[in-house]
């Protein structure tokens, strides 16, 4: 069924959910292999970003996770700069609950969002940027189907040191092949 798997419902995000979604972007941990930029936010700043970039924009679409059995929320997962002429758009994923980390969570969060962008938006292909130090969803990004597309070489700079963006995509033909 749509927007929920065996262990988690996802709904649309709201101004209501600023405080969880402030929670996670201040926590380091969390962002430290997902955001470029880390820094820590102040309430009223989350919630402008929310208003513009997560709710305000027409070429995203982003989503609470929740799991299923106590409705408690573990994370994002996001469509952004969605192109319906060239039917492209990029993903995001953030599983922000570090106590939900590691248990399949993300893979199940990820074919959900591959469900609806291919099966149901009839996007033609996804991109995402993962950092190369980030193994573990790498691992998960090829376990459901993305192939490496390229990277840009020593772009982002963590803890002390350059690190690689690595691009990778998938494209509809494929999802549906594995499905």
């Amino acid at each position: 069924m749509l927007f929920q798997s065996e262990r988690l419902v996802c709904r649309k995000m709201t101004m209501e959910d600023a405080e969880q979604y402030h929670a996670w972007r201040n926590d380091l941990e969390v962002m430290q292999s997902t955001s470029p930029f880390l820094d820590t936010y102040t309430m009223e700043e989350t919630r402008d970003f929310m208003q513009h970039v997560i709710l305000g924009s027409a070429s995203s679409k982003s989503y609470l996770l929740l799991l299923k059995e106590s409705g408690k929320p573990i994370g994002i997962m996001s469509l952004i700069h969605i192109d319906l002429k060239n039917r492209n758009a990029e993903c995001i994923l953030d599983i922000g609950d570090k106590d939900c980390w590691g248990q399949g969570y993300g893979a199940e969060a990820m074919r959900l969002l591959l469900d609806y962008a291919f099966l149901e938006m009839n996007l033609h292909r996804l991109g995402l940027r993962v950092f190369s130090f980030n193994q573990r969803a790498i691992r998960l990004y090829e376990k459901v189907g993305f192939t490496r597309e390229g990277s840009a070489r020593q772009s982002l700079f963590r803890g002390g040191s350059l690190h690689d963006v690595i691009y990778m995509g998938i494209l509809q033909n494929e999802y549906v092949k594995k499905g």
